[in-house]
C-alpha cells in the first residue's frame, strides 16, 4: 500500500505541479530585469550628458551648433559649399540658385509635374467669368 501511495503522490505532483508556468514566469522576470538594467544604463548616460551641458558655455555652444543661434549683437553667416574653382554651382543645395518655376507648371510634392492645359470654352472675359474660373478649384 505504501508503494502505491508514493506512486500516486508522485503522479499527482508531476501532473499538477506548475513547473512550466514557473519556468515561463522566471524567463519573463529575467527579461524584465535585463530591460531595467538597460534603462538604468541609459539613464546614467543621459544624466552624465545633462551634467556636461549644464554650464552656460556648453549651452551656448549647443545653441550655436545645433540651432544656429547667436548672442545679441552678433550676426550669423553661413558659407555654402562651392565647386573646385570656388564658384557656387547651379545644382547646389541652395534653392536660391534653382531656376524659377511657373506656378501653373509647378507640381505639388509627391506628384508628377504636369503640363498646363487651357480650356477654350471660356470666350467671355468679363468679371463674372473670371470669378467663376478662379473659384473652380473643386473640379
Amino acid at each position: 500500500m505504501l508503494p502505491l501511495a508514493l506512486v500516486t503522490a508522485a503522479v499527482m505532483l508531476v501532473g499538477w505541479f506548475p513547473a512550466s508556468a514557473l519556468w515561463h514566469q522566471q524567463a519573463q522576470l529575467n527579461a524584465t530585469a535585463s530591460e531595467i538594467r538597460s534603462v538604468q544604463r541609459q539613464e546614467a548616460i543621459l544624466t552624465g550628458e545633462a551634467k556636461s551641458v549644464d554650464t552656460k558655455a556648453a549651452a551656448t555652444q549647443l545653441a550655436r551648433a545645433q540651432y544656429q543661434l547667436v548672442n545679441p549683437g552678433q550676426s550669423l553667416i553661413q558659407v555654402l559649399p562651392g565647386d573646385s574653382a570656388g564658384q557656387v554651382s547651379a545644382n547646389s543645395v541652395d534653392p536660391g540658385f534653382q531656376p524659377l518655376v511657373s506656378p501653373s507648371t509647378a507640381a505639388t510634392p509627391g506628384t508628377a509635374p504636369t503640363t498646363p492645359t487651357r480650356s477654350t470654352h471660356h470666350q467671355d472675359h468679363g468679371f463674372l467669368s473670371r470669378l467663376v474660373r478662379t473659384l473652380e478649384f473643386w473640379r
